[in-house]
């Protein structure tokens, strides 16, 4: 395996998952933010490792295999603790809408690819903009504590609903252009 910068940055999202969560059930006025923090420098990475390894020409298959693996984990580690504090009705519903269209849309990409059909199915700027706001809006729910008269946690909310919604957008994007594979299945 390669251990590039880019690379490495990935392993420090894996690393920091276990973190997150020793960070999410300490009973510390600072452990929420902490938290937090920590989880919104981890997905700082997932920009900086891509962006790295396209301009320092780093790419490799470890890490087009490790960077959506690590993204996954985070998140769905993260909408798990978060269910674990705030079991509504809208906090799971909105973390089983990401986590099952994660699994979905991961094994959508898998078969695609066994038929050498990926490029259908490529990220899309869509799936960029519900990360970016899956991302910010997770970091604000794991922050959790006000912020400069801001509540933190509500924003997330908001956010990470949004985000929801624009899983499903393009999941259904995603599956409009893998169907003619489907009708071609024989």
């Amino acid at each position: 395996m390669r251990f590039n910068l880019p690379n490495v940055l990935t392993w420090l999202r894996i690393l920091a998952i276990p973190a997150v969560v020793v960070l999410f059930y300490i009973k510390a006025p600072w452990s929420d933010p902490a938290a937090g923090l920590l989880f919104a420098a981890a997905a700082i990475t997932d920009s900086l490792d891509g962006y790295f390894a396209r301009r320092m020409g780093l790419t490799s298959q470890v890490g087009a295999f490790l960077d959506p693996v690590a993204d996954k984990l985070i998140v769905a580690v993260a909408l798990v603790l978060l269910v674990s504090k705030d079991p509504s009705m809208l906090m799971t519903l909105t973390a089983a809408v990401i986590i099952c269209r994660e699994i979905a849309i991961s094994a959508l990409r898998e078969w695609m690819a066994e038929l050498g059909e990926r490029k259908r199915v490529a990220v899309s700027s869509l799936g960029k903009w519900k990360t970016i706001l899956q991302m910010t809006g997770l970091s604000f729910l794991l922050y959790r504590a006000p912020l400069l008269g801001i509540d933190c946690y509500a924003v997330g909310m908001v956010l990470t609903v949004i985000a929801a919604i624009l899983t499903l957008v393009s999941m259904t994007a995603y599956l409009q252009a893998a169907s003619p594979m489907f009708r071609d299945d024989k």
